[in-house]
């Protein structure tokens, strides 16, 4: 599948973007980006829609160079994809809770499966420490959590769980104060 490109300048999408992400080994030289990598990521992601010829005007370089720029960054996975960003809360799921899940050994790839296939799932993270798993749901209620974290741990691989609801979010995911630091470095 190739990569997503940039919608052009009318504003309508090339192509649908993958969701996943490829990670390339930390600390490796090919990972860096520069400043006006780190100024088009800027301006996409306050801008979204823009298209390529726009982006070029704004960035004052040429519209071949913003091509290229957005291929390579996409190819190195430090772009992801162009897709909506969707709230939880405003599509009818306004409770989210994180899931710490112990599961027995040898179990990872079935209960892998097993939380895939359940859509309230947002994240999965392996994790060091007490639990092995890390989940982000998302539920309809508290009531409804109830049914959600039954569903989560109605599978024989997951020994044991701890759950916390989350009451606010002052820091929602952000991206861009890293990107600044790491185009000025």
């Amino acid at each position: 599948m190739p990569p997503a490109r940039v919608p052009s300048s009318s504003g309508s999408p090339d192509s649908a973007a993958p969701q996943g992400t490829s990670a390339a080994p930390a600390g490796s030289t090919n990972d860096a980006i520069d400043a006006l990598d780190g100024r088009l990521i800027r301006l996409l992601a306050e801008e979204p829609r823009i298209g390529v010829l726009e982006c070029s005007r704004r960035l004052q370089v040429a519209r071949g160079t913003v091509q290229a720029r957005l291929d390579r960054l996409q190819a190195k996975g430090v772009i992801g994809g162009f897709g909506p960003e969707v709230d939880p809360a405003a599509i009818g799921y306004p409770v989210t809770a994180f899931a710490t899940l112990e599961i027995s050994q040898g179990q990872g790839a079935d209960v892998r499966a097993h939380l895939a296939s359940v859509p309230e799932v947002l994240e999965l993270h392996t994790i060091t420490g007490i639990g092995d798993m890390l989940v982000r749901i998302v539920a309809r209620s508290n009531a409804d959590l109830q049914r959600v974290i039954d569903r989560v741990l109605g599978f024989d691989g997951i020994v044991r769980s701890s759950t916390a609801i989350v009451l606010e979010n002052p820091v929602p995911y952000r991206i861009l104060p890293l990107v600044d630091q790491a185009a000025a470095e």
